[in-house]
């Protein structure tokens, strides 16, 4: 079954502590953490501090998405932290393997991410060694932007490739996540879905939870 990961960049900051709870007790798997350091990407969030905040408090696991140019200056504390899932860029072109051994070696869950221009037959050298990959299905840095319907050949693609390398991979998809995407997302075998201001935009998150968890069951594709 896909897994729903709400990404609190998008949540209420001042009642941070109570916007988890909410979501954890809506159904939400995963919460979905953006750390952008305003070089990578334009915008700059938040750091290392308030994610082990978020990890003591949290009762699901965390997906650390690093939106920056020196991944490595994180990588020592998500993994003594036990982070459950952490993706880095594979536009930095930094020490990939380096990366991804360490945290693989910590128990932490492995990933890359790609933007939406990135071909994704770039990664296939690296597929065997990780646990899932980010596609960006928005250009990264803000919040509510439209999903990128070019995305859905990248997940076929990918999907295809894996299956013989990596059959075990898990395929995250970010951006622009509604109860529109969703079932075609599904139907051609997203895993996790990453979604902000859908979620984050209604007061019944249960309900925004569950239509896209069982958006499968909609989709004519």
């Amino acid at each position: 079954m896909v897994k729903i990961a709400p990404s609190i960049l998008s949540a209420d900051f001042v009642r941070l502590e109570n916007e988890i709870n909410k979501v954890q007790k809506a159904g939400a798997d995963i919460l979905h953490l953006d750390v952008m350091d305003g070089h990578f990407v334009p915008n700059l969030t938040f750091g290392l501090p308030i994610i082990k905040s978020i990890k003591d408090h949290a009762s699901i696991p965390i997906d650390v998405h690093l939106m920056v140019t020196n991944p490595e200056n994180f990588l020592k504390e998500l993994c003594e932290w036990k982070i459950d899932y952490v993706s880095f860029h594979q536009e930095v072109n930094s020490k990939e393997p380096k990366h991804i051994k360490l945290l693989k070696e910590n128990g932490v869950k492995a990933g890359l991410a790609i933007n939406p221009a990135t071909p994704v037959e770039s990664i296939f050298p690296l597929i065997s060694l990780l646990d899932f990959v980010l596609i960006m299905s928005v250009n990264p840095g803000f919040g509510g932007q439209s999903f990128m319907p070019i995305v859905y050949e990248k997940i076929k693609t990918l999907k295809i490739f894996a299956a013989k390398i990596n059959p075990s991979l898990e395929i995250e998809v970010d951006g622009g996540i509604n109860d529109k995407t969703a079932p075609k997302l599904i139907s051609i075998g997203a895993d996790i879905l990453v979604a902000g201001s859908y979620i984050f935009a209604d007061d019944d998150y249960k309900t925004k939870i569950q239509l896209l968890r069982n958006s499968k069951s909609c989709s004519t594709i």
